[in-house]
């Protein structure tokens, strides 16, 4: 089992989910000889991201005027871990309290023969997509390449899905798949959503392969195809209507990038191929983007792209404005879909009793602050006095 982790009160800069860029300067500012730092960051790599260690006094293959250098002004220490949540059905959800005081939001979601990490991009979301609790958050900033892989390093350890922990006794990792899927828009900080995903499928270290990694992206189609070009993982296109006047009121995006903007720009997807489908997803809203009508003009627009499509219940969140579509609707849906050719799973809703279903995740101090300002105004009314 790895080390107990770092102090997170430590103000040294953490080389936690450092890049190979980062840590090159790094061990730089150590006074590592500029021949040495190739070998050094290689080993270093693999005390990171093999390992896991907590500490640089454990890579013991690395000498130790270059770890008393790296201590001096670098630590290891991890995210800080505010809250962990445990759902009835296995999921577990973190939230993240970043150096700054903000927050996000990890979903592990554990499944007969792999594990599931859903990872954040940013802290809250530009997009405000009615339909995604995110979406009530306002963007304060984009998460950095060391946060966002940071959010696998701890998961790691929380699992103990290190080669020291309970995973080598089975021989097979708790983490097999990442999604680009929690809080943000992955392509509105896509240099350091690029750099962190390299990190993580570096065969090197935390070597997940990247036919196990999806990104998913409400449509910012100018950097699609550059980030198929830089990290070859599996694109995800969160679709959710048929229209561009519905589209623009579900995913405001829409309107800077309408629908066929969008499938010309899945088309030209670098590696497209029946090995290599995009995965539309498709929210089932009640009354809204259900109908038989809707399934078939779905199929109309992706002909020709190589696709599957990933149907969502709708997952309910605090006066959300939508309810889920009702379960035969969704299974005609997906009935007149799948006899057109295209494989149509309905996703398991996973997290629901911890708000950590799809489209559930929001920062946990906005939420009590929505909730502080509620229970305000209800005092208020008792006491008929204003609200500041």
């Amino acid at each position: 089992m790895a080390e107990a982790p770092a102090d997170i009160s430590d103000a040294r800069e953490s080389l936690c989910g450092a890049d190979k860029a980062a840590l090159d300067a790094a061990l730089a500012q150590a006074g590592v000889p500029d021949k040495q730092i190739k070998m050094r960051r290689q080993q270093i790599w693999s005390w990171l991201y093999t390992h896991g260690v907590h500490d640089f006094d454990a890579m013991h293959n690395v000498a130790k005027a270059v770890r008393a250098g790296l201590a001096e002004n670098f630590s290891l220490a991890r995210l800080d871990i505010a809250q962990a949540q445990y759902s009835d059905d296995g999921t577990r959800k973190w939230l993240y309290r970043l150096h700054d005081g903000h927050e996000i939001e990890t979903v592990y979601i554990p499944e007969a023969g792999r594990g599931t990490l859903c990872v954040s991009s940013q802290v809250g979301c530009t997009l405000a997509c009615r339909f995604c609790h995110t979406g009530t958050q306002r963007l304060v900033r984009n998460l950095t390449t060391a946060e966002i892989t940071g959010q696998l390093v701890a998961a790691r350890d929380a699992l103990d899905d290190w080669p020291t922990g309970t995973a080598s006794n089975t021989g097979t990792r708790k983490i097999t798949n990442i999604v680009m899927m929690g809080m943000g828009e992955p392509l509105y900080n896509t240099d350091n959503v690029i750099a962190a995903l390299n990190v993580m499928s570096d065969g090197d270290g935390l070597a997940l392969s990247r036919r196990r990694i999806t990104l998913s992206t409400s449509g910012v189609v100018p950097d699609i195809a550059r980030m198929g070009a830089e990290t070859d993982v599996m694109l995800a296109i969160s679709l959710h209507a048929v229209r561009d006047d519905l589209r623009d009121e579900l995913v405001p995006l829409n309107k800077k990038y309408p629908i066929a903007d969008l499938l010309d720009a899945c088309r030209a997807y670098p590696g497209l191929s029946n090995a290599r489908r995009i995965t539309f997803e498709y929210v089932m809203l009640k009354g809204v983007n259900d109908t038989d009508a809707d399934a078939r003009e779905l199929v109309r627009l992706l002909a020709g792209i190589p696709a599957k499509i990933n149907l969502i219940p709708f997952n309910p969140w605090p006066n959300s404005p939508y309810e889920c579509a009702e379960w035969d609707r969704i299974e005609a849906f997906a009935d007149i879909v799948n006899r057109a050719g295209y494989a149509s799973p309905v996703r398991t809703p996973r997290g629901r009793d911890i708000m950590a279903a799809c489209g559930q995740l929001k920062s946990q101090s906005v939420k009590e602050t929505a909730a502080a300002r509620k229970m305000a105004e209800l005092e208020a009314k008792k006491l008929h006095r204003p609200i500041a």
